[in-house]
């Protein structure tokens, strides 16, 4: 793919916690309309590089580019506004009221009266929740918190979506249905998922990118990664994972 077409870029990332390098000298990008896969073992820097990202995390050097703009130093807010969608592992969402007005509320922040109820209504159509519409959010199961909190990143109509762990803790009749969801999402924006089930990565991912130590260790198409020996090595601990 050509330079245009890439939609988020990293150049020499790096994430220290006093001496300690999380993140180190990581040089990513993310095609437009692309679906990538984040794996590696644990403590391997995937998710403090998922946090640089979205400045919840505050990077040591580096820089990150949306669309060519440099959004380095930008609030997590301001990197909300510009077109990407954040969901962290654990749900963020009113546990006291009903499934429609968490979406609502989500929607109403882009537009108001009869268009933030037509889409409401269409984010909950899209994620399989309108059957809930009525349910408190914080009596449901593990699953619906996650798909509540998907169609609230949905509402504003990003361009990229950030997703971390989306299938942790769910069934596999969940995992099922997130995989499909996310193939649904991926015809109209590009996903960054950081992922450890990686039967669900394998049904969802073209490209996977391996880390490592806080570096990236391997990237390509996933069968080729998941035949990788230096990759399987890294996950059993051969190489001081």
């Amino acid at each position: 793919m050509s330079r245009e077409n890439i939609l988020l870029e990293t150049k020499g990332l790096t994430k220290r916690f006093g001496g300690v390098s999380a993140v180190e000298n990581v040089n990513f990008k993310i095609f437009s309309k692309e679906l990538r896969c984040l794996i590696g073992p644990n403590g391997a820097g995937k998710s403090t590089f998922f946090r640089c990202l979205t400045h919840q995390e505050k990077s040591s050097s580096g820089q990150i580019f949306f669309k060519e703009r440099d959004i380095t130093k930008l609030h997590t807010h301001q990197i909300s506004d510009l077109g990407i969608g954040i969901k962290t592992q654990i749900p963020s969402v009113f546990d006291g009221i009903s499934v429609r007005e968490n979406i609502w509320l989500a929607a109403r922040r882009f537009c108001s009266g009869r268009s933030a109820d037509e889409l409401t209504d269409s984010i909950m159509e899209k994620v399989g929740v309108t059957h809930l519409r009525s349910s408190l959010v914080g009596q449901l199961s593990h699953g619906d918190r996650q798909w509540v909190e998907i169609g609230m990143v949905l509402s504003g109509n990003p361009e990229l979506i950030l997703l971390d762990e989306p299938t942790a803790g769910m069934t596999k009749q969940e995992t099922e249905k997130t995989a499909y969801l996310v193939q649904e999402i991926r015809k109209s924006a590009s996903l960054i998922i950081v992922e450890h089930d990686m039967h669900f990565v394998r049904s969802i991912a073209d490209i996977v990118t391996v880390f490592h130590q806080g570096t990236i260790l391997a990237e390509g198409k996933v069968d080729v990664i998941m035949n990788n020996s230096l990759v399987r090595d890294v996950y059993l601990g051969r190489k001081g994972a």
